[in-house]
């Protein structure tokens, strides 16, 4: 049964992304009677984005899929003062440079998945630095931060949690929900910009925008978030042992990123399916149906075209191929380099499956180790006193550490 009217909320909704919406009857009623212009903000705190921006980027997709106009928002404005929600402590301050580096190092990936240009339909990126920086501190005091309760602001979960664990909240992070609420005005008043977008973390923040927007006598603003992504073994999603899945191939491989994908747990392939692929859902149900590691397979391949493009897919898929069933050395694996002295003095088992990334500490290396995980070159690991020296090097001149069945390094000496 239709749940909505228009082609995108039904989409978001059969596909499994909509968590809460402001007033879904308003906004499908807008969206139905003709195109919209929706957004979603980025900070730029880091080189690269990561899977949980990409489950929100994807929304954009969709939105635009469906006739509307997406704007991808860069945050150099807000990057400056940094979301304290729901963190522990204050994230570090960049400088201008830093963020702008940040931002050119991340343009790519959106515009593998959006179309950009000067359509109707077209999407948009833009940086709120061009308007945050040039506020004055009293008047903005004075036409924005009135509007504001300091008691209301309090009760959000995003400070809540903060405060009751007694970490300072700094004053300069307290201004970070204003600021964004206030891009959402910005972007109102600029490209007639009507739905805000992000993660359900994300919600106090851009319900303030809506409640901004009415409280300065502005248009009827939309607020659209999507549930946390976790695991059916309840972790969340997008985290490996060596940090996060980010979206840049030079940080995170389009193997490693394949790889991620295909060892997804069983009950979870056909949700991540239908969020992170294009595919048809009449096909992803026939693909979970027939065999549930083919459908692992065509989620790896799929989510990394859409990332890194079809022939970088294709590559991880055959360089998986080769070394699960034939069990070659791809030279494609993800490389790890150490330095041939270090190598020839002899480099420790457990700090070398460390420093290839396949494990957060000894601790978690000797772990595997004891489960009989750890294999050097395919052989099985059983010394935890073990060393590697050049005498372990392959003839292709490298080193092959793996843990389990299904993850791969190689260590080459330079």
């Amino acid at each position: 049964m239709t749940r909505y009217k228009s082609d995108f909320l039904q989409v978001l909704d059969e596909r499994g992304f909509i968590h809460q919406v402001s007033d879904p009857e308003g906004l499908d009623a807008l969206c139905a009677k003709g195109p919209i212009t929706g957004y979603i903000g980025y900070d730029a705190t880091a080189s690269s984005i990561h899977i949980g921006n990409l489950i929100t980027l994807t929304m954009l997709y969709w939105l635009q899929a469906t006739g509307n106009r997406p704007i991808s928002m860069m945050g150099g404005g807000t990057t400056m003062v940094g979301d304290p929600s729901f963190r522990d402590e204050q994230r570090q301050l960049l400088t201008m440079d830093q963020i702008n580096a940040n931002i050119d190092s991340i343009k790519n990936v959106y515009s593998r998945i959006l179309r950009y240009g000067d359509g109707p339909t077209d999407a948009i990126m833009v940086n709120n630095a061009d308007w945050l920086m040039e506020l004055k501190y009293v008047d903005f005091l004075r036409e924005v931060g009135r509007h504001f309760s300091v008691n209301r602001m309090l009760s959000f979960d995003s400070v809540k949690l903060r405060l009751d664990r007694e970490q300072s909240l700094s004053f300069l992070e307290f201004n970070y929900m204003i600021m964004q609420g206030y891009d959402f005005v910005e972007l109102n008043r600029r490209y007639d910009c009507v739905l805000q977008m992000g993660g359900s973390d994300q919600w106090g923040n851009i319900i303030n925008g809506v409640d901004l927007s009415h409280r300065m006598g502005g248009a009827q603003l939309y607020a659209l978030t999507t549930p946390l992504l976790t695991t059916s073994s309840g972790q969340k999603m997008g985290k490996t042992a060596s940090g996060a899945v980010w979206l840049n191939g030079d940080i995170f491989s389009p193997y490693e990123f394949w790889q991620y994908f295909r060892n997804t747990e069983d009950a979870d392939v056909e949700k991540f399916l239908k969020i992170f692929t294009r595919l048809p859902l009449s096909e992803i149900a026939h693909a979970v149906k027939d065999d549930i590691n083919e459908a692992k397979k065509l989620l790896a391949t799929e989510t990394t075209a859409i990332v890194h493009g079809r022939e970088a897919a294709e590559q991880a898929a055959e360089t998986a191929r080769a070394t699960f069933e034939e069990g070659a050395i791809d030279l494609s694996l993800p490389t790890v380099e150490v330095q041939n002295s270090e190598l020839s003095g002899g480099l420790g088992i457990l700090s070398a499956f460390v420093n290839a990334g396949l494990a957060s500490s000894n601790g978690e290396a000797r772990r595997h180790l004891k489960a009989g995980a750890l294999r050097v070159n395919d052989e099985p690991v059983t010394d935890e006193r073990a060393e590697l020296n050049p005498g372990s090097l392959l003839k292709e001149g490298v080193i092959k550490l793996s843990v389990g069945k299904k993850r791969h390094v190689l260590i080459k000496p330079v």
